[in-house]
């Protein structure tokens, strides 16, 4: 739509102009319930009514006010009104006439979402309940009320809500008067547009309150809340979720030096959610899959944990302070993601958490800083589809072991020092790199221009690789680190020296260094006894991809199971995971080695992290031909760790559903058969509602559970999350037919849900289906430009990435793609970014493939 995507330039050039006020929204959500208005095939409409006052730094000039909404009733423009079909062209309202103080108020009708953008609506199946909520992030306000649609131009902000009757309405403000049906709330602080915040329905509601004395006498008290449908009370551990938010509370406000500036603290846990979480003040958003119906791992809890201290950090880094564009979204996505997993090592039971995130955050951000699209930290963001795509492994996670290593290279008191100025000088305000750079200088005394040129402002990923020479003792005479890549940055790292003592593999000495240079040596290991296994990197203080020398992959190799440090272990695991991804590691020698050690992994998510790993090099990095040797090795080593985990314990649970990914034989798919229907047993193993899903998926995918078996699964457990199941199994079973009915669904129709979307495309796309889809490669670039004109970007995104056509692993299908590429390149960068990416994802997996091949050859 002409207009709906703002960019740079347009908001400067209006933030430059105006400035906010204040808004009054008024919105009457009576219509969620109940049958649906006679408006012909138009969607299901709620009224905003929107009332924003403002000031024009040059009176007579024009500017405009963002709402995609199906119409609008009336515009009234300092008691003027303006003719809606004039005025209003779908995205924007042109104001004109601008007089030097302005009263706004635009009566609109718009739409409930199904996609996840703007007011979600969902229907529960279970009890026919309606739940609605809000998600903006970075521009949907728009699709509720009426506003200056960008971060710069904050506002206070007053909300008030008519909903059903027996509803319950929640906002980024307390609720402070209610009239009948109609809801007032408290006005906020100055916020940004798309962190404001509304969740309406019958929820189910839990309350607890943090108190906490203050440096000058004073009792801060902060009311909680937690909520989610009623159909999943009865799984709702809202005290861990308090204890937790305690914990984060008292973390914050001993580090920030500045109180929780936001009144009450609600977070909301509802359906069919796009993200993880968002950090509305006051009214946070969770995805409900974070209320565990079933048993899970610690990994799962951890995850939650993680996310709710996440969310957390960006009271103070993004929600009183803002970027002032989105250039800048790492000044608070980084800030978030390090300051997570800081305060879940440091405030709660989860003391492990940096091995998760050098295990798991930072292999996204590996991934992302090699694609074709990687860019700097601070990245160059035209627009809104530029934004919306930023939302990636480089801004958060890159962003976050930048700020680790930064911790390292500046200190951590001046670093938490530097933040506290931050808060105080900037509050409720927007910023830019230089204001952080300036605060940090001053607080550690170092040039913070000079590392953030080679931080923050280059991309890519630099390799250390250790080499060492020994004297004739069989002491170290040198230990030197070479850094590889396009740009040479400095690291602070520590080099950790392993030895064999007894049956264990334990590190006997360490050094800190700056890593400078192509070549740096690291003087304090000379004439140590000759190591095992040498760790750059060790106790992972920067970013990198981690090396080995000749010795030390030898080493690996016997003894990776025998490290006794976890956070060792996992570095050490990424490492070969980057090797194997990188071509320089056959994928069968991977996944051998998973089969060998992965049994004796105690770090759960580690675990979890490597049956992922196994599975995509199995099915992406390993030659074809090796892959039903592969499969089956994989599968046979998954029952054989079920059978001998303990029983009832998170690591059986992790096994059980590896093996039932990896299941194919027929007798394993009977195992699995006979496990759902209670005629065969594993001591220990609860084979709950989520498992039985996580069983039930297989079968179908190999053909031997049948519609009316998923139908009768469903029967069993008829929620909103059995119905995702099902929509998944239904998906994938092998038969042309229900593919084409899938990829009718997904491409051709836009009546599936959101979350209906993601579960049918990920039953769609099954490993062991490549022939029955190999007929929707070609039909894939044919939709795709239509696809991302017609449907919103969440969706357009879901589609391009998750149908790519990578399982058609042949040079066919990356000259597909550069044909699609050179005849589309027009197309919206976005789009161009998104097949971009998944072409590079199959060049790599071809050569992964290559190297895997040549592996077999040398062997035989």
């Amino acid at each position: 739509m002409p207009g709906e995507n703002l960019s740079r330039d347009e908001a400067r050039e209006r933030a430059e102009l105006l400035s906010v006020e204040g808004y009054e929204v008024a919105l009457d959500v009576r219509s969620a319930v109940g049958e649906a208005s006679p408006q012909g095939t138009g969607p299901r409409t709620f009224r905003s009514v929107t009332t924003i006052r403002f000031r024009s730094a040059r009176p007579g000039a024009a500017t405009f006010v963002d709402l995609l909404a199906p119409s609008v009733t009336s515009v009234t423009l300092n008691g003027r009104e303006l003719d809606p079909a004039k005025a209003f062209d779908g995205a924007r309202i042109a104001l004109e006439g601008l007089a030097e103080e302005n009263v706004l108020v635009v009566d609109a009708q718009c739409a409930y979402s199904r996609t996840g953008e703007g007011l979600h609506r969902f229907v529960d199946p279970e009890d026919g309940e309606v739940y609605l909520y809000t998600q903006y992030e970075p521009a949907d306000a728009r699709r509720v009320f009426a506003n200056f649609e960008q971060p710069d131009l904050k506002a206070p902000f007053r909300f008030q809500v008519t909903a059903p009757d027996g509803w319950t309405v929640w906002s980024n403000g307390a609720e402070e008067a209610r009239d009948g049906l109609t809801r007032r709330f408290a006005e906020t602080e100055p916020i940004s547009t798309y962190i404001t915040a509304v969740v309406a329905g019958p929820y189910h509601y839990e309350t607890d309150v943090y108190r906490r004395e203050l440096g000058d006498g004073s009792t801060l008290e902060i009311p909680l809340g937690a909520m989610c449908r009623k159909g999943l009370a009865r799984h709702f551990d809202a005290d861990d979720v308090f204890l937790i938010t305690k914990q984060g509370l008292d973390f914050f406000h001993d580090h920030f030096d500045y109180p929780y500036p936001f009144g009450k603290y609600d977070q909301a846990f509802v359906p069919e959610y796009n993200l993880g979480a968002m950090e509305n003040p006051g009214c946070v958003t969770f995805r409900e899959e974070f209320v565990f119906r079933g048993k899970v791992t610690q990994a799962s809890y951890e995850r939650r944990a993680n996310v709710i201290l996440h969310e957390m950090a960006h009271m103070w880094f993004g929600d009183l302070v803002t970027m002032q564009w989105w250039d800048d979204l790492w000044l608070k996505e980084s800030f978030a993601d390090f300051m997570g997993s800081f305060s879940l090592a440091e405030a709660t039971r989860f003391g492990n958490a940096w091995v998760t995130f050098a295990n798991n955050r930072k292999a996204w951000a590996y991934r992302a800083d090699q694609l074709p699209s990687t860019h700097p930290i601070t990245a160059d963001i035209r627009d809104l589809e530029d934004a919306k795509l930023n939302f990636d492994g480089i801004t958060y996670a890159k962003g976050a072991s930048v700020l680790k290593q930064l911790v390292a290279y500046a200190g951590r008191d001046a670093f938490l020092e530097g933040a506290r100025r931050y808060f105080k000088r900037h509050a409720y305000g927007n910023t830019r790199l230089g204001d952080l750079l300036s605060v940090l200088e001053e607080t550690s005394g170092r040039d913070m221009k000079a590392w953030s040129r080679s931080w923050l402002e280059t991309s890519g990923v630099n390799s250390l690789t250790p080499s060492v020479t020994y004297d004739e003792d069989g002491r170290i005479a040198e230990l030197a680190v070479h850094q590889d890549g396009e740009e040479l940055r400095p690291h602070r790292v520590a080099v950790g020296l392993y030895r064999t003592e007894g049956s264990k593999l334990v590190r006997y000495a360490r050094a800190e260094a700056d890593v400078t240079g192509a070549r740096t040596v690291i003087g304090e290991l000379a004439g140590i006894d000759r190591p095992s296994l040498i760790l750059v990197n060790d106790d992972d203080l920067t970013y990198c991809k981690i090396r080995f020398d000749k010795g030390s992959l030898a080493a690996l190799r016997e003894r990776l199971g025998d490290l006794t440090d976890p956070l060792a272990r996992a570095l050490c695991w990424s490492a070969l995971w980057n090797l194997t991804r990188d071509a320089l590691m056959p994928a069968r020698d991977f996944i051998e080695m998973v089969l060998r050690f992965a049994g004796r992994e105690s770090d759960i998510g580690v675990l979890q992290m490597l049956h992922a790993w196994a599975r995509t090099a199995l099915h992406h990095y390993a030659a074809p031909a090796w892959r039903e040797k592969g499969g089956r090795l994989l599968a046979e080593g998954a029952l054989r760790e079920l059978r001998t985990a303990e029983p009832g314990s998170q690591h059986q649970l992790a096994w059980a559903r590896f093996f039932a990914s990896a299941a194919e034989s027929p007798a394993d798919l009977q195992l699995l058969q006979e496990l759902l229907e209670g005629t065969a047993k594993i001591d220990g193993l609860d084979v709950d509602q989520e498992l039985r899903w996580s069983f039930l998926e297989p079968l179908a995918a190999h053909g031997v559970a049948a519609e009316e078996a998923i139908a009768a699964e469903l029967a069993r457990d008829d929620t909103a999350s059995g119905k995702r199941h099902q929509v998944r199994c239904l998906a994938a079973r092998p038969s042309a037919a229900v593919k084409e009915q899938a990829w009718a669904q997904v491409v051709e129709s836009d009546k599936l849900s959101n979350a209906l979307v993601e579960a049918t495309i990920s039953g769609f796309v099954q490993t062991g289906q490549r022939e029955l889809l190999a007929a929707f490669a070609s039909k894939y670039f044919e939709a795709i430009e239509r696809v991302w004109a017609e449907r919103s970007i969440q969706i357009g995104m879901d589609v391009v990435r998750g149908l790519y056509p990578g399982l058609q692993d042949d040079e066919a299908t990356l000259t597909a793609t550069d044909a699609w590429l050179t005849a589309h390149a027009s197309a919206p960068p976005a789009l161009r970014r998104l097949v971009l990416e998944a072409r590079d994802d199959l060049a790599r997996a071809r050569l992964a493939q290559t190297c895997d091949e040549e592996a077999s050859r040398m062997a035989a």
